[in-house]
């Protein structure tokens, strides 16, 4: 359509509009590269209002809009459809910080700031945002609410949606909802911003967020452990808590399998342990006191774990230097996944009781009915959030084993669904789980979640095929 070309050109200028296939290509294509779209524009809008107006002239022109930002998701919720009839309107260029309210423990933010920005403002006003992702450096605050995501500290401070306190929105019909507000309490009827927290951009463009802030940790204790099994490490967490409370920040479990392929695929990384273990877990232990005994605390802990053949060997870090280097080995599986190659991926949260059984049975199920089927299990053990990876050892075999997708997913998803679990924890529905969605929501919740679709959304043009 060249008459909407030409309007969008003149909302966001020339330069900021791409309708070129080689130039749009970067924006069409999600970051695993599963999914490929087609659209007529790409636009980069400078502000809210040029969102807005955007959004009002694709209205006009019956032509769907797809939100993007750092286009980090792993299910497709950023990416068109095939059509090619879509605009995407990426909002990286809304990138101030509005306001920092140290006083307040709040930041108000636009939705195209990367995280790791948002995290070093909070640093400079002596405070700190605790969402942590090992995309970071290049996810963005839209798309981090759009998806509520999780990462490595939900344990202590929440999913993104406990960490919002209010939202700018452009709504369907190119309306601006302002609810930047910074208040902790306001029972003023409907919370608003909880419909467009994890809504993937089905409801409305997230344009700014006002967050929370913390008080800045001042020490810090890091450790890879060696545990007996995902059931030892599931008593060593309650333990920790049980003396250290919520200063246990960060529970992470990963099997070996992942870990070896960081060490195969990653330049640098080095296996902390001298000899090999099934089962690891990495523990992070914050406190806003530079004096709070959290290393003397965890190595009695781990003394006693010792003693009870619960861990096996472990390394404590002893510098900023080496806990960073442990954390990478976490941080790096999903690129040494994708650069091993496609996988059948699932990103599931049942309750922590419950995770050492998952692992068991579903491993059971799997190698049954999939003999030699490669498991890599990862993920946030101190949140019950576990991603759960499945691929066939030799690359050649793998492209039949991956054409099974709906098969295998029905083997764990059927589990998790029997163990009262999720079958997206921090990931998103997108286009991956759309049709997944429907055989594990009830009617009622689905019913409910076309309402509101249809309520905010009536004519289906903002991101359309994702979640529903």
């Amino acid at each position: 359509m060249p008459a909407l070309i030409d309007t969008l050109r003149e909302i966001v200028g020339t330069p900021h509009c791409l309708s070129a296939l080689h130039d749009m290509a970067p924006f069409l294509t999600d970051w695993r590269g599963r999914y490929t779209g087609a659209a007529q524009a790409v636009v980069f809008p400078a502000d809210t209002a040029e969102v807005s107006a955007v959004v009002r002239a694709c209205v006009a022109s019956s032509t769907p809009v797809v939100p993007q930002g750092g286009n980090t998701g792993l299910c497709g919720g950023a990416t068109p459809l095939t059509d090619g009839v879509a605009v995407v309107v990426n909002l990286s260029r809304l990138r101030h910080i509005r306001r920092v309210d140290p006083a307040n423990n709040a930041i108000t933010v636009e939705a195209g700031t990367p995280l790791a920005v948002v995290q070093a403002a909070a640093l400079e006003a002596d405070r700190f945002f605790p969402l942590s992702l090992a995309s970071e450096g290049a996810c963005e605050v839209g798309g981090v609410i759009s998806t509520n995501a999780g990462g490595v500290q939900v344990l202590r401070y929440g999913n993104t949606r406990e960490l919002v306190l209010g939202l700018e929105v452009v709504l369907p019909d190119g309306q601006v909802w302002n609810g930047l507000r910074s208040l902790r309490k306001d029972n003023t009827g409907y919370d608003l911003k909880h419909l467009f927290i994890g809504a993937e951009g089905t409801l409305g463009i997230v344009t700014a967020a006002t967050l929370k802030l913390f008080p800045r940790p001042r020490s810090t204790v890091t450790a890879w452990l060696a545990v007996a099994s995902p059931a030892a490490a599931v008593a060593l967490l309650s333990r920790l808590r049980g003396v250290a409370g919520d200063r246990v920040t960060a529970f992470e479990l990963v099997g070996r399998t992942p870990l070896e392929l960081v060490l195969q695929h990653i330049p640098g990384a080095r296996d902390p342990l001298d000899a090999a273990y099934p089962w690891y877990v990495l523990i992070e232990l914050t406190d806003t006191r530079p004096d709070a005994g959290l290393l003397e605390l965890l190595e009695t802990e781990l003394e006693r774990a010792i003693a009870d053949a619960a861990v096996h060997d472990g390394v404590v870090a002893q510098s900023e230097s080496q806990a960073a280097a442990l954390w990478s080995l976490r941080e790096n599986i999903s690129e040494a996944q994708k650069r091993e190659g496609f996988s059948i991926k699932h990103d599931i949260s049942v309750p922590i009781s419950a995770i050492p059984d998952f692992l068991e049975w579903a491993g059971q199920a799997l190698e049954a009915a999939h003999p030699g089927v490669r498991v890599v299990a990862f993920g946030h053990l101190g949140d019950g959030n576990l991603h759960y990876n499945l691929s066939r050892p030799l690359r050649d075999e793998n492209d039949t084993f991956i054409a099974r997708t709906a098969e295998v997913g029905c083997i764990v998803h059927n589990l998790v669904a029997e163990l009262d679990g999720s079958i997206s924890a921090e990931h998103g529905i997108g286009q991956l789980k759309r049709n997944i969605l429907t055989v594990y929501k009830s009617e009622i919740e689905l019913e409910l979640m076309r309402s509101i679709k249809k309520t905010l959304d009536p004519a289906g043009l903002i991101n359309p095929g994702k979640v529903l």
